[in-house]
């Protein structure tokens, strides 16, 4: 059995913050006209306020609460929130569609490695269905630590426990690379998904040879059901 981590932002959602501009995908774009203020307003929140919540030490909701009055915005909290993560979802459907084939795999443990808050984690692993595809969902707030930090990794480690095989890690930020390689972890920063089907241990399993079968932001047709049944 191999442990098997995927982030999410970048790697199973398609990011807002992706290096290569056409392939960001904002979820502010109607943010002005909708709710009233401008996508540059929210800057200071992220700059501020947001870690701490992403490190479980408050509430996302109390630090909204206090910052988006600060803004102009006299609407609730929760119905701002609501926006946010409804808005916050470009799922990589392909890399979800191989996915749900490795899970069939008896060797391989599938896990979620992230820097969410509890609210959003919440979401992603219920709501948009992501508990359809993994074992379990690491987040920094769980932990009260970020991928960033090496405390994060022994933590992991400590719930899932040793394997022959170091713990695999799927992530589009050079800094978290970098992290769990120091743990002892295998990596691969993510840019597409020929970065996924070309390691070779995947390959084996899926049972691909040769150049990825897919291209970013096509369909995989391979029968069975996909995410968008949970959405």
């Amino acid at each position: 059995m191999r442990a098997v981590f995927f982030d999410v932002d970048g790697v199973l959602l398609h990011s807002f913050f992706h290096p290569d501009p056409a392939k960001r995908r904002r979820w502010d774009d109607h943010l002005l006209e909708d709710v009233g203020i401008a996508p540059e307003q929210l800057n200071g929140f992220f700059e501020t306020r947001f870690n701490a919540a992403m490190l479980g030490q408050t509430s996302i909701i109390t630090e909204l609460d206090a910052y988006l009055p600060t803004i102009g915005y006299v609407g609730s909290s929760l119905d701002f929130l609501s926006y946010w993560l409804m808005r916050d979802t470009h799922i990589n459907l392909p890399l979800l569609n191989l996915i749900r084939r490795l899970r069939t795999r008896s060797d391989a443990a599938l896990y979620i490695a992230t820097n969410q808050e509890h609210i959003r984690a919440f979401h992603l692993w219920n709501e948009v269905g992501l508990r359809h595809y993994f074992d379990d969902m690491f987040h920094a707030a769980r932990l009260g630590v970020s991928k960033s930090d090496a405390a994060y990794y022994t933590k992991v480690e400590e719930v899932v426990g040793g394997d022959a095989e170091a713990p695999l890690i799927f992530d589009d930020s050079e800094r978290v690379i970098a992290a769990a390689g120091s743990a002892g972890w295998e990596t691969v920063l993510y840019h597409d998904l020929k970065d996924f089907t070309d390691h070779p241990w995947i390959a084996d399993r899926l049972g691909i040879a040769g150049a990825s079968p897919l291209a970013e932001g096509s369909v995989a047709e391979d029968g069975g059901e996909d995410i968008v049944d949970y959405l």
